[in-house]
């Protein structure tokens, strides 16, 4: 089995470049291009962090029938923290879904989280704090309690906007993040 052809196909099916890919798996750029080259070879952990990361499994990875995961726990979450905020992947196969459910975890000392125009609709609800909205020329506060739904065909920053840590609860329709 060529392990590196199946990764990258699965990759391209995700419409994710390897640098989001490594980003995902805390990898490099690098190792992802040598994995997908059959140039090295993962470790079953690492294979396990990368198959999660593009919403597949260990067992589905090497045609075993299995039932669908439909229940995921802290075990399975995945967590990237930078610049003072933190984003969650709730559910380890969104990949393969319509949507993608994700936790941001905002501090007073956060970078903006920041992305442009795609296709999609994107879903927000504040469970803590306050954000910062800006939807191209708009700009909005959402508070605790609040939530925030638009096209995405604008180029789209959430920042923090006080009331002690911010917490939101993320939906991207189709996967994005």
């Amino acid at each position: 089995m060529e392990i590196g052809l199946k990764i990258k196909e699965l990759r391209l099916k995700n419409q994710l470049t390897q640098e989001e890919l490594a980003d995902r798996c805390e990898l490099t750029k690098g190792y992802i291009s040598q994995l997908e080259n059959d140039l090295t070879s993962p470790s079953i952990s690492t294979l396990k962090d990368i198959l999660d990361a593009l919403g597949t499994s260990l067992a589905d990875f090497f045609g075993q029938d299995d039932d669908e995961k439909v229940v995921f726990g802290a075990d399975d979450y995945s967590v990237k923290e930078e610049d003072g905020h933190a984003v969650t992947w709730l559910v380890s196969t969104a990949q393969k879904y319509e949507m993608e459910p994700i936790l941001v975890t905002l501090s007073p000392s956060s970078a903006a989280i920041e992305d442009e125009a795609h296709e999609g609709e994107e879903f927000g609800f504040v469970m803590e704090g306050r954000v910062r909205l800006r939807l191209g020329k708009h700009e909005y506060t959402v508070k605790k309690g609040e939530s925030f739904y638009y096209r995405a065909d604008k180029a789209h920053r959430m920042d923090y906007a006080g009331g002690g840590k911010a917490v939101v609860l993320w939906v991207s329709c189709p996967p994005s993040f």
